[in-house]
This record gives structure tokens, sequence and C-alpha cells, in this order.
């Protein structure tokens, strides 16, 4: 009898939060926001789906940038003004959609903002 096994597929989580709120939050909500992510990268972490994640800086951070006509060009700030901001990000390694989308609804900042999954294209063997 022979085995054969899906592989993983990759997926990233984009967390898109309203910056102006989290900014608004009171310290006591910043912790208690802060430890509900360290538990969710704990857990993700143990479950083997985590490659990574990391938050960003605001957007007031961003440079955006463009080539047009072999010319660069750079504007501050974010491609395009929107109610939320991209705020951080997960990569999972999961068997299917399906898996990616049961840990992206865990993440803190889908209570108030909303994930976007979306598998990541491998190029290449792996």
């Amino acid at each position: 009898m022979t085995v054969t096994t899906q592989k993983a597929k990759r997926y990233i989580a984009l967390i898109y939060t309203q910056e102006t709120a989290d900014q608004a939050a009171s310290p006591q909500e910043m912790e208690q926001t802060v430890a509900a992510y360290n538990a969710f990268s704990e857990a993700v972490g143990r479950a083997g789906v985590m490659e990574t994640g990391d938050a960003l800086e605001g957007v007031a951070t961003a440079t955006t940038v463009r080539v047009r006509n072999g010319e660069r060009m750079t504007t501050d700030g974010p491609f395009a003004e929107t109610k939320e901001q991209l705020g951080g990000f997960y990569i999972f390694k999961c068997k299917d959609l399906d898996e990616a989308i049961h840990w992206a609804a865990q993440i803190p900042g889908a209570k108030n903002g909303s994930i976007e999954v979306r598998p990541i294209i491998e190029f290449g063997d792996e």
C-alpha cells in the first residue's frame, strides 16, 4: 500500500485594522491586544502552521515606489487612502485554504478589522 501525503501550501494572512483606532487605544487596551497577539502566535506556532509573522510600522512611515517610463518615483505614504490599513501579516503553512481560514479567523485583528488570506505562489522546486 502506498501512502501519499498532500504537500502543505503557504498562505499569507494580511491584517487590516483602522490605524487611528489602534493609536487611540488606552495603554491597558494595547497591553490586552499585544497579549492576544502573543497568545495567538504561540498557539499557531505550537500547531506547526506559522512560518513567520510581524507587525508593520504605521502608514505615515510608508513609501510607495513606482517606475514610469524608466523613471523611479517615490511618494510618501501608502498607495491608496483606505478605511483600514495593512498593519501586519502571518505566513502559514496549511494543508488547504480551509485550514488557513481557520487560523486567520483567530487573529485578534479579525475582531475589529479584516484578514485577507491569499495563497503564496511557489516558484521552482522546494
